[in-house]
């Protein structure tokens, strides 16, 4: 298993429109992403067999971090809500797979959202984002009295140990999944 990226967003998010005094069009206004981490990118997609005119086929413009978690949002709250409106309340957006990766989402209780982005051949991760929440977001950023409860203007999670405890379960997480086969 490869784990590609991981972000956690604000429990404010919200998807909103706004119009642009300038402009009739509309644009997009994401929720904060409170943390993010990359380890590996993700693979580029290169199905496309079209060549340009010197006869390469142009590659595309590599996101940057921001621009990646913002389309990760975008796209979260969109298929969330897709499965909202044709499931019901109940029903819940777990995760979706491309040909080069696999999201993988959690909300909270208290709407944080949890999100992680690995290769395709990964089994659900929702309980692997769960234990994240209850084992290192909450014991190391909520319980801690230095971390701000909450996160407005982008200001992100800004613990050590949470950190220290995200790269550990990352890192060890491949190993676990081979012994107990999850």
């Amino acid at each position: 298993m490869v784990v590609y990226s991981f972000y956690i967003f604000d429990r404010h998010g919200i998807y909103a429109f706004l119009i642009v005094p300038s402009d009739t069009e509309l644009t997009p206004e994401l929720a904060d992403c409170i943390y993010k981490k990359r380890w590996t990118p993700r693979p580029s997609s290169t199905g496309s067999k079209a060549s340009g005119i010197l006869g390469a086929a142009p590659q595309p413009k590599a996101l940057s971090a921001e621009d990646d978690a913002k389309l990760i949002f975008g796209t979260v709250f969109s298929l969330r809500n897709m499965t909202r409106k044709l499931g019901g309340e109940e029903d819940n957006f777990i995760s979706y797979r491309t040909g080069h990766y696999k999201l993988h989402y959690y909300e909270t209780p208290t709407s944080l959202k949890f999100v992680m982005v690995t290769d395709t051949k990964t089994n659900n991760l929702r309980i692997v984002l769960h234990q994240i929440y209850v084992s290192l977001y909450v014991e190391y950023v909520v319980k801690n009295p230095l971390s701000p409860i909450e996160h407005p203007g982008g200001i992100g999670v800004n613990c050590e140990m949470f950190e220290l405890g995200v790269e550990q379960f990352v890192v060890c997480f491949p190993l676990i999944i081979d012994v107990f086969g999850a």
